[in-house]
């Protein structure tokens, strides 16, 4: 016996229009995703910037700083060879200061996991002669500080959390990568600020949120952010999905000026929940400050 389903008519035309449909839609779905993955672990893009200020000391040289953000050590994308690669990109730009403001690890919702002193090892290879800076991001907090903090600090890392700290002769400063509204937050914030004040020189702030460049004082020259992804998936005519940031897209990321204040937001280098990046590939930042004479 022969058992089937036999369509006329209408019905037949809907059927057949759905399988047209869908033979069309999943080929190019497979090349979104194959696009997005291959954008996500391309080699990051080298964005530069020159900056004078009117504060910088008397005879000392410009200073290079190469500034990156959300690593997200994770597999398939982000594993610990390709940090080494982008560490060995950053290194041949010859940075004086490097800068990485947080989300050391990674919270795709598949792939491997890799414990924090084996996704931060690499960054002990960086070379700045005034050394490594960073602070940390939600992802890291979530995962667990303690145990990013010891691994940053064994690859010669140095972790500013509300702290600041003289790399020769720019002043830098770095803030707790949690939300800043949290009021046991406030107090240590304003400490960080004094404390970068009274260290001569250009003031440069790290955060990981952009959103902290809003309550930083004037007086910093520079706020050096990442977290947003610039969108990570940025479409056509739609823009970005997500910015992760309280003031919608108005930080999502480049060059932004704030008063008197420049901001400079990072694409990061890895991905969030998903190993794709579409409109909005890695980076990262060389930025040169000098005086205005």
């Amino acid at each position: 016996m022969r058992i089937g389903l036999r369509l006329s008519g209408p019905r037949r035309s809907w059927a057949l229009a759905v399988v047209a449909a869908a033979l069309i839609a999943i080929p190019i779905a497979v090349s979104i995703v194959v696009a997005g993955y291959l954008s996500a672990t391309a080699r990051p893009l080298v964005r530069q910037l020159s900056v004078r200020v009117p504060d910088y000391p008397r005879g000392a040289s410009p200073v290079r700083i190469v500034l990156f953000s959300d690593v997200h050590v994770h597999g398939p994308d982000m594993p610990p060879a390709r940090v080494a690669r982008i560490v060995e990109q950053i290194n041949a730009l010859r940075p004086d200061v490097v800068v990485a403001a947080g989300d050391f690890v990674g919270d795709n919702w598949f792939g491997r996991d890799y414990p924090a002193d084996q996704a931060i090892a690499p960054l002990r290879d960086l070379k700045a002669r005034f050394g490594v800076y960073a602070v940390l991001g939600n992802n890291d907090y979530s995962a667990g500080a303690g145990s990013i903090v010891q691994a940053l600090n064994r690859a010669g890392v140095r972790v500013l959390i509300n702290g600041a700290a003289r790399a020769g002769p720019i002043a830098v400063a770095g803030l707790d990568g949690r939300v800043q509204k949290l009021k046991p937050l406030v107090a240590a914030r304003a400490r960080t600020y004094g404390a970068l004040q009274r260290i001569p020189g250009p003031r440069i702030l790290i955060v990981h949120r952009p959103d902290e460049v809003v309550d930083a004082p004037d007086s910093i020259n520079l706020v050096l952010a990442g977290h947003t992804h610039c969108g990570q998936i940025v479409l056509p005519l739609v823009g970005a999905l997500v910015s992760g940031s309280d003031y919608g897209r108005k930080y999502l990321c480049g060059r932004i000026t704030e008063g008197s204040k420049l901001l400079v937001v990072t694409a990061g280098l890895g991905t969030s929940h998903v190993p794709i990046r579409i409109g909005a590939p890695p980076d990262l930042w060389l930025i040169t400050i000098a005086g205005t004479r």
